[in-house]
């Protein structure tokens, strides 16, 4: 079974519980929802089938964050290298040839001379050879078509607008109102950026997660604020291979997944995984390459846009990634298994958490099982990015689903009033039954007991067979809640 968990974009125009159900079962860990591209009548399409597939699918909402586009035009215009073209802010006129309109009124305050302005992802490139005040004025660099409503990216320019737009609010508390698991925003630059979001959710008091998605060099370079500010990160990769030189991507994806792990936070690599698969059955060697690559260097999470959102090969694209990363995973344990080791300020958890992945490489233990009110434990254990399975007993359904993001945890759901002793044998037959472990394993047990309040402060180790043969006499220690 893979660990890597994986993210899957859908449509309102493919939602049916027959295909989000064979999704789920070829892999599919979170379903994401993109605000650009959906109506709320189709996002609340989307919860209620994932909700009716299983309610411990994880739900991901985008909001579309600080970016600017070009205005409507009649039909895609043609552009010739060579051409001269004006470019204004006037969100409210549509673009013609000569004059291309973008939805951001002061972008001629942010744009210099010499700056290029991107459209479509970089399809078309032009060059800025003057800022005349209201306007600029730009030659076209390789021939090309503009459509309607289309990125507008200026690599190396910081664009002043604010973190959230109007109907970024509003899906927002459409988020909330819907009682999702997470909100990714877009274009994030700064802490103050996944602030603006986390004041709504504390006005609302919602527990909604943030995950920041890096889509330019300014979110690379206030990278380790936004993994603090955050309960995640989304490297972005589309966006940020317009924004920053192509060749920087991979040294950029590996420093914030290093980062990530490190800081206990889940991480997500997306964009463009298996893009050939929105039209064709197989995936290049490249792709597959690309998604090893992104789990060779310790990825919680890798994503599928258009292949699962609107390509003719959905549920293969789903079926090759979980392939792909079920191989990958045993690969780099074979031969460059990752070394995160422990902080110099460590807590008694994660120091637990530590030891218990320790116990796997040295003691042969063949699986942890932890219980979690936060999926803090069980985040702590995933860092260390162990070869076996944690199985996580979570208190809250919704802990359950923020486990989705998280590395190699088979997050389940468990009423609070169930004993702790009944919990943990369970938790074992789940384990044998699935495959995971024998009866001549060693499994080992996280938690917390000892007072109130204690947190996870134990770690207990114990072959199954004598679980099991002494059942009568076997006691865990006097249970408290952990994290």
């Amino acid at each position: 079974m893979k660990q890597t968990k994986i993210v899957c974009s859908i449509s309102d125009h493919r939602c049916s519980t027959e295909f989000l159900r064979k999704l789920f079962f070829a892999g599919m860990n979170v379903v994401r929802m993109n605000t650009a591209h959906a109506t709320q009548e189709g996002m609340v399409q989307i919860i209620n089938n994932v909700r009716a597939v299983s309610p411990h699918i994880g739900i991901l909402i985008d909001t579309k964050g600080p970016e600017v586009r070009t205005t409507s035009v009649a039909e895609e215009i043609p552009y010739k290298t060579g051409e001269m073209v004006k470019i204004f802010g006037r969100p409210n006129m549509d673009t013609t040839h000569d004059i291309v309109n973008v939805s951001y009124t002061d972008i001629t305050k942010d744009v210099h001379e010499g700056d290029d302005v991107l459209f479509d992802d970089g399809a078309l490139d032009m060059k800025v050879i003057s800022n005349e005040g209201p306007m600029l004025i730009a030659r076209v660099m390789n021939d090309g078509k503009l459509g309607a409503h289309k990125s507008v990216n200026v690599p190396g320019e910081h664009i002043d607008l604010p973190a959230l737009t109007e109907k970024d609010k509003r899906n927002i508390l459409f988020a909330i109102d819907q009682n999702l698991d997470f909100i990714a925003h877009s274009f994030v630059r700064n802490a103050n950026d996944v602030k603006a979001v986390q004041d709504i959710l504390d006005e609302h008091h919602s527990d909604i997660k943030i995950i920041s998605k890096i889509e330019n060099q300014e979110g690379v370079d206030n990278i380790d604020e936004i993994i603090d500010a955050s309960y995640g990160i989304m490297i972005a990769r589309g966006d940020l291979g317009i924004e920053v030189p192509v060749e920087k991507i991979p040294g950029i994806q590996s420093m914030i997944i290093r980062k990530c792990v490190e800081k206990k936070k889940p991480v997500i690599v997306a964009t463009q995984m298996l893009h050939t698969m929105i039209e064709n059955p197989r995936p290049t060697r490249a792709e597959v390459t690309d998604i090893a690559t992104a789990i060779f260097a310790g990825t919680d999470a890798i994503m599928l846009s258009g292949e699962t959102a609107s390509g003719k090969y959905p549920l293969e694209a789903v079926q090759t990634m979980s392939k792909i990363a079920e191989q990958a995973e045993n690969d780099r344990r074979k031969v460059n298994d990752l070394n995160f080791p422990l902080t110099s300020d460590c807590t008694l958890r994660e120091f637990l958490a530590h030891a218990a992945i320790e116990s796997t490489r040295r003691l042969g233990v063949a699986g942890i099982i932890t219980d979690s009110e936060t999926g803090q434990t069980a985040r702590d254990i995933a860092a260390f990015r162990g070869p076996t399975p944690v199985l996580a007993i979570c208190y809250k359904e919704k802990t359950q689903r923020w486990l989705n993001l998280s590395y190699g945890v088979i997050p389940i759901y468990q009423k609070e009033h169930v004993e702790q002793q009944f919990l943990f044998t369970a938790a074992l037959r789940m384990l044998r039954q699935k495959g995971y472990i024998n009866a001549d394993d060693n499994i080992a047990y996280l938690s917390g007991s000892f007072g109130e309040g204690g947190g996870t402060n134990f770690l207990e180790i114990n072959r199954v067979r004598d679980i099991f043969d002494n059942s009568s006499s076997f006691k865990l220690p006097r249970h408290t809640r952990p994290q």
